[in-house]
């Protein structure tokens, strides 16, 4: 039996969770949250040592802004979680990809910065 929460129930949790975001938070994300039912590996992810993609946030001329979480990165992550725990997890995931877009909004960087070194310790970390 697959224990892990359903899509419709995952996404259920994301609309509870963005319930409690202050609605200024939402301003020029036209593309809104979308809940894509693939995993996502990072493109420099080692097969002995897997670097999933929880979640994206995107900015572009054409499709705006918006923010992508990976239903099925959730699942490989945390299959066999309790849902408070996978609650947690995409609670912290979507307020990560927020975080993207105000500071987009405002013209900085920090986050990325920091996700960039994040990324170069991956790097570094021997398997």
């Amino acid at each position: 039996m697959d224990t892990f929460p359903s899509m419709e129930a995952i996404r259920d949790m994301l609309d509870d969770i963005q319930e409690d975001l202050p609605p200024i938070l939402f301003e020029e994300l036209n593309g809104g949250v979308l809940l894509l039912p693939e995993h996502k590996l990072h493109p420099e992810s080692r097969e002995e040592d897997k670097l999933f993609i929880k979640g994206e946030y995107h900015r572009s001329r054409i499709l705006g802004r918006q923010i992508i979480i990976y239903y099925g990165t959730f699942k490989k992550l945390y299959e066999t979680k309790s849902e408070k725990k996978i609650y947690r997890e995409l609670k912290k995931t979507l307020h990560h990809e927020f975080v993207h877009h105000i500071e987009s909004l405002g013209g900085e960087k920090d986050l990325e910065i920091d996700d960039a070194i994040r990324l170069e310790a991956y790097r570094r970390k021997k398997s």
